[in-house]
């Protein structure tokens, strides 16, 4: 244990700043809300946001489907807690009044969902006018929480378009990470693979071989010129409603 320990602590950040970037930048949003607004957290599993929502009136919402397991395919998370929602019900058909909410927040939800675009056109239902919307979703995943897992990411035109469709204007799409920390994320991952999905696991060699390209990718990632143009972990997007 000490050893995979060490190992994390010498490995190059490149890779790891997926989740810490997107909860950092969601909770910076959140605090910005005024204090008392009434905030809808759309597909909100477990409710890790809900810690940032202290000074709003906070409801949550999801399906209550998933398990942990799943289908037992891809990525799980072995364990999962709907005990705590407010509502149980389809995104895209949600059980309360139009204009019910000054804010939702929508975080890494949008692959999960079969009709994403109908989840748009629910917000818009019930979202009051001049209220914001708050959207994470990945530009790029791998199957996860299966076999709720529909879409493998969404581009930034797919929010300037659908959004606008249905009365939003964005105030701030930003992407998170770029070609090159995407390609270390996903060589981290690869020890997780092998063990889990292959035949073998890694040896000495190959482990020392990651490393290395660990410490090149970031080497070239300070020379990096919008790669995230072509390759991102995903996006925030903040909308405001017209």
């Amino acid at each position: 244990m000490q050893v995979k320990i060490y190992l994390k602590k010498i490995l190059p950040k490149i890779g790891s700043e997926n989740e810490p970037k997107r909860m950092k930048w969601t909770e910076d949003i959140l605090k910005k809300v005024p204090a008392g607004l009434s905030i809808l957290d759309a597909g909100a599993g477990e409710g890790k946001f809900k810690k940032f929502c202290t000074h709003l009136k906070y409801t949550s919402q999801d399906f209550g489907q998933y398990d942990g397991s799943g289908d037992k395919t891809g990525l799980q998370t072995k364990e999962w807690d709907n005990s705590k929602l407010d509502i149980v019900s389809d995104i895209t058909n949600i059980p309360v009044a139009d204009k019910s909410f000054d804010v939702i927040m929508c975080t890494e939800v949008f692959e999960h969902i079969p009709d994403p675009i109908s989840a748009i056109k629910e917000f818009s239902r019930i979202l009051r006018p001049s209220g914001s919307l708050i959207i994470t979703a990945p530009f790029c995943s791998l199957t996860h929480f299966a076999p709720y897992h529909f879409y493998s990411g969404f581009n930034k035109y797919f929010f300037e378009t659908q959004l606008k469709k249905f009365g939003f204007e964005i105030k701030e799409i930003t992407p998170n990470g770029n070609f090159f920390s995407f390609l270390g994320q996903e060589i981290k991952r690869l020890p997780y693979i092998m063990d889990n999905n292959g035949k073998r696991k890694l040896n000495f060699v190959e482990k020392v071989i990651l490393f290395f390209t660990l410490l090149v990718l970031s080497r070239l990632e300070k020379s990096d010129k919008n790669s995230n143009e072509v390759l991102c972990f995903g996006y925030f997007v903040l909308a405001k409603k017209l």
